[in-house]
């Protein structure tokens, strides 16, 4: 391929990102500097709206005796949002394929401005909106209308007809299902032509929703983030680490693509756009080395994708999450951590087989070996100043926090600008990196040190974001709005300084101008970036609208409970497909809300009502990581195109290819919906090192039982006992279960005397029978943590729980049995908060019992992994 057509092809690619993420049109002259004045002006409002100047300056004010209010409340802001996303929309992304690209035409104009105009209809009519709440009026019901049709042409613009189709049928059927047969089991009773608009356009339960919300509040500052990180050069950075540090290892270009892929996680908000900023340097490496065309796509798809399960930026749902499971953020990266660590170092070990079975090396070293015991000095070292610096600066804020509390921000400020110069001071000593020519062929690695050595300060704004999502537990737009603000001084200051500490002779003041033009183009990208994002949770929002509105979340419960036969197993492996095929045409975002909208709370009801009880970040966490393989499906997967056309191969092979790198991923979901020990749900310190080690372990002997090789090619009764072994260290309960039952079961009436023996923290499991809110029979299992209490019936009352033994008999199993009822349930009791209720029957109780650790099944699940590595090596020889 001559340098003219690869250049042709680098081009197409950055084309296939634009008109994927920021829109294909390119106007120029006046309609050009318009778009970029709405972008920016929209991410400097999201930066007022996120930071806290707004409640300082109301305070200023109300000082000054000025009745003014600069504060922007979250409905208003929603408005904004959308308002930007709509008219950037219609700017940016072209009508149809043959549409002008170079030119807005006079009805794109018309368009952005109504649309703009209607996003905005709450804050015109506010006072109006406010008097006739739930009872709009014919210009209420018009600009909805309008409204309505003038997101989903925005959406279909930015964002293809699969979402928009959607919309459209669950409007209809909001609209058509008051007329279906009552025993019909879609049938609704809630779809007048007001009631719709009002619920869609007009309140917070629709397009401006808890979707929108989070778009707003949280998603906005992460994405233009990652954009400034990308200006300032840390994207170059991270991937130039990588292969510093991995490319010498045996398919070394593909082991740095994986890290340098989850490292642009936190530049890249797009899969498509990681593809493409790490792959154009990534897949022609790894085809050096002797990877095939669709294999390195595959590789650059798998790892891109990933990049939005990988705390502590995990993508757009992430923050819908955090709303829809009411958690704080730092706890769900905790319970997110594991399944994502473990998920990328498998990743890491497919490159390393695949490299294995096709006898692969990597790129010749460019530093001396370091002997093994140097290196894991180095890394302890590392680790334990890093600890150290970690527990002074902890121990620093908060004493600097309760000793001058008034100066403590200035303090802080001082001491970040004094670690800023010692890092750019650190830099300068470094020659810059070079940005790579993806049209010439790469051969020789970067050197390690002075490449880790040359971008030290980009990790200065991802340290001081994660330390105020973790440490300070600030709310993530709050501490997305530190990162950003740390990240613009950065851009702005990094050349002159490096000028100055390197005594070059520069001209300082255009250095300056040149970072302030950095930070202006960032703030440009970031919200241009956001317009899909924007899009598609208002689109989303009426599906959310729609389930609320008609209580169709219910009646699909019934659908698949009938659909799965009552089997938890089943029921998630038919979310999971819906998810795969929603995933076809739907971005990831989208496809999260409306699958977790719909299937989330089926898959707890349903598990509740099987004696599978899952936590439902569990759950959301289950939709969350089928909802990401949206950019792998074929055949519709775009990363997968975008990689095709860097790497020459069939972009449906790449997609199937990445699809099947992505098994562990598959797999996962099911794993940690069974053992919520992957999810480091109630696990202490001790366990988790266990549940650490044992699940790594777990997933690499999974990986190399899918993958057919593990020493060498594995013969088919090898990879059966390795998945085997795998299962056993994932879900060690499922077998221990049948060796030494963990709980045992007692006659409901003898609940009163059972509980007093339990201890106190256990958790009982009663099996109830009653009605659900809308009077369908159901039975259904709840777990209580036993509270303190002298006697059995002071720890039921401390549950919120009175019971009735009603003299009647029922039968359970064959056997006859006193009815116990449920006789009351106090409010926001831990009763309440298990979904019981009075009138309930106590079916069956079953309460712990001592039982050997389920750790034990380790044992022969590592002793046939041993038999395994001992047959493969006697027949190597």
């Amino acid at each position: 391929m001559s340098e003219k057509s690869k250049a042709v092809d680098y081009d197409e690619l950055q084309d296939m990102v634009a008109s994927n993420d920021s829109g294909g049109r390119t106007p120029s002259g006046l309609a050009k500097k318009l778009i970029v004045l709405t972008a920016i002006l929209w991410s400097l409002f999201q930066i007022y709206y996120t930071s806290p100047f707004p409640f300082w300056l109301q305070e200023v004010l109300r000082n000054m005796d000025l009745d003014l209010n600069v504060v922007v409340d979250d409905t208003k802001a929603r408005s904004i949002h959308l308002a930007f996303a709509i008219f950037l929309a219609y700017l940016s992304f072209p009508a149809f394929a043959d549409s002008p690209k170079h030119r807005i035409p006079w009805q794109d104009w018309l368009f952005a401005s109504v649309g703009a105009f209607l996003a905005a209809y709450y804050i015109f009519f506010y006072e109006g909106l406010v008097t006739r709440f739930g009872a709009p009026n014919i210009q209420d019901i018009i600009a909805g209308c309008l409204g309505l049709g003038l997101l989903l042409e925005a959406c279909r613009r930015s964002l293809g007809l699969p979402l928009v189709i959607i919309a459209i049928i669950f409007l209809l059927y909001n609209y058509l299902g008051q007329f279906l047969p009552s025993s019909w089991i879609i049938s609704h009773r809630s779809g007048s032509f007001s009631q719709i608009i009002n619920q869609q356009w007009i309140t917070t339960e629709g397009v401006f929703g808890v979707a929108l919300g989070v778009s707003t509040k949280y998603v906005f500052l992460f994405v233009l983030f990652g954009a400034l990180l990308d200006k300032a050069g840390a994207g170059n950075y991270f991937i130039k680490t990588a292969f510093a540090y991995l490319g010498h290892l045996s398919g070394g270009p593909g082991k740095a693509a994986v890290v340098s892929s989850a490292l642009t996680g936190l530049v890249s908000g797009s899969s498509i756009a990681n593809v493409v900023t790490t792959g154009t340097f990534t897949i022609p490496m790894m085809k050096r080395v002797g990877l095939s065309a669709e294999k390195a796509g595959a590789i650059e798809v798998a790892s891109s994708v990933n990049g939005q399960i990988m705390p502590p930026v995990m993508g757009a749902a992430a923050f819908l999450m955090i709303e829809y499971v009411n958690m704080p953020y730092s706890q769900l990266i905790t319970h997110a951590f594991l399944p994502a660590f473990i998920s990328y170092i498998a990743l890491v070990y497919i490159v390393h087989l695949e490299a294995q079975k096709m006898g692969l090396r990597g790129l010749a070293r460019v530093d001396p070996v370091s002997p093994i015991l140097i290196t894991l000095l180095k890394i302890v070292s590392y680790i334990l100043v890093v600890t150290g610096l970690a527990i002074v600066v902890y121990y620093g804020l908060g004493w600097i926090k309760n000793v001058t509390p008034d100066w403590a921000f200035l303090i802080v400020c001082v001491l970040l600008g004094i670690i800023y110069l010692g890092l750019i001071r650190r830099v300068a000593q470094f020659p810059d990196l070079e940005l790579d020519d993806p049209n010439s062929p790469v051969a020789v690695l970067p050197h390690r040190k002075p490449t880790v050595n040359a971008g030290l300060h980009f990790l200065l704004p991802v340290v001081v974001l994660m330390w105020c999502l973790m440490v300070e537990q600030f709310s993530p737009g709050l501490s997305a709005f530190w990162g950003t603000l740390v990240l613009a001084v950065i851009l702005i200051t990094q050349r002159p300084l490096l000028s100055f500490f390197r005594q070059d002779p520069g001209n300082p003041v255009a250095l300056l101008k040149q970072g302030v033009k950095e930070l202006i183009d960032g703030l440009e990208s970031g919200a241009r970036n956001m317009i899909g994002i924007g899009i598609a949770t208002a689109t989303a929002g009426i599906i959310v609208g729609v389930v609320s509105l008609t209580g169709f979340g219910v009646q699909l419960s019934s659908i698949i409970e009938i659909l799965s036969m009552g089997n938890i197993l089943l029921m998630l492996i038919l979310v999971a497909i819906f998810s795969l095929i929603l995933g076809m045409g739907l971005p990831t975002t989208a496809n999260y809300i409306v699958v977790s909208s719909l299937m989330a709370i089926v898959i707890v009801e349903v598990g509740r009502q099987n004696g599978l009880i899952v936590p439902l970040v569990a759950v959301h966490l289950f939709v969350f990581y089928f909802g990401i393989m949206a950019d792998v499906t074929p055949p519709v997967g775009l990363a997968s195109f975008a990689a095709a056309a860097i790497s020459g191969g069939s972009p449906i092979k790449t997609g199937v290819q990445a699809f099947y790198y992505s098994m562990r991923t598959v797999i996962l979901p099911f794993l940690f919906i069974f053992n919520t020990d992957l999810l480091l749900i109630d696990v202490g310190w001790q366990k988790g090192i266990l549940v650490f080690i044992s699940a790594t372990t777990g997933i690499l002997i999974f990986t190399a039982a899918t993958m057919g090789y593990f020493q060498t090619k594995n013969k088919l009764w090898e990879s059966a006992i390795l998945i085997l072994a795998a299962l056993m260290l994932f879900r060690p309960g499922i077998f221990m279960e049948h060796i030494s039952p963990t709980e045992r079961y007692v006659e409901p009436v003898r609940i009163s005397q059972e509980i007093t023996n339990v201890e106190v923290g256990n958790s009982l499991k009663i099996k109830v029978s009653g009605l659900n809110p809308y009077g369908k029979a159901i039975e259904f299992y709840s777990l209580l943590t036993v509270p303190a209490g002298e006697t059995g019936e002071e720890r039921i009352k401390a549950l919120g729980l009175t019971l009735l033994d009603t003299g009647e008999t029922i039968e359970m199993n064959g056997t006859s049995t006193a009815k116990i009822l449920i006789d009351n349930v106090e409010l926001d009791s831990p009763a309440a908060k298990a979904g019981l209720n009075w009138d309930q029957t106590i079916l069956e109780v079953s309460v712990p019992k001592n039982a050997l650790p389920k750790e034990l099944m380790f044992i022969p699940a590592f002793l046939m992994v041993f038999f395994v590595i001992w047959h493969q090596r006697r027949r190597m020889r």
